[in-house]
């Protein structure tokens, strides 16, 4: 059964912590929370301030995804506001090495993200030091775009790698996530599917998310 992580960036903003709790009552395993600082990717969307709201309106486990050209500078801030897992990617400025020995120093799960364009076997050193790998099945940085195909050779790649070695660390994709392409993650070796407007888009949440922790 894949785990379910809502995206927020498809909330509404202005009642971002019903949202949330309507998400978590309704089956959600985590909440997915997406940084822009209109640098490493062309738009901008929260900071610290909106982690802390959240953090003060659920107990969620939160799934912090640093979409950020210096993860370093900001790290133990939103460590303090609240998150429980940081995501850096590995695109990003500076050490990979020196950010998750950082991340773990902080208390939170660490997390590293790929881009479709770079490939799996760059995470394999690092892998017994993540609790998850972020697989982007779109250009990071905008909602809304087309499920890329070829995403599903990396998660295949880093499955593979992650079983081999025995280790616990989970997959995760995050883009153009609904029920068919969810279906085919999963069958790849995807363990969570971040979904933003096929859960918060939805008539009906709770049988989104039911429907997507199914497959």
């Amino acid at each position: 059964m894949a785990k379910v992580s809502p995206s927020i960036l498809s909330a509404d903003f202005a009642n971002l912590g019903r949202d949330a709790a309507f998400a978590v009552s309704a089956g959600a395993d985590m909440l997915h929370v997406d940084v822009m600082d209109g640098h490493f990717v062309p738009n901008i969307s929260i900071g610290v301030p909106v982690v802390a709201s959240l953090r003060r309106a659920t107990d969620a486990f939160l799934d912090v995804h640093l979409m950020i050209s210096q993860p370093a500078r900001y790290l133990e801030a939103f460590a303090k506001a609240g998150a429980d897992l940081l995501n850096v990617h590995y695109e990003s400025e500076g050490s990979l090495d020196e950010h998750l020995s950082l991340i773990h120093a902080l208390g939170c799960k660490a997390g590293a993200t790929i881009k479709p364009a770079t490939p799996a076997e760059v995470l394999f050193p690092y892998l017994d030091r993540l609790d998850l790998v972020l697989v982007m099945s779109v250009e990071p940085g905008f909602g809304g775009q087309s499920f890329m195909d070829g995403s599903l050779d990396k998660v295949r790649v880093l499955r593979a790698e992650i079983d081999r070695r025995g280790l616990p660390c989970l997959i995760e994709i995050d883009g153009g996530i609904a029920a068919e392409t969810g279906a085919r993650a999963v069958s790849a070796g995807v363990d969570v599917l971040v979904a933003g407007s096929a859960v918060f888009g939805a008539p009906d949440l709770a049988a989104a998310i039911a429907a997507l922790r199914a497959l």
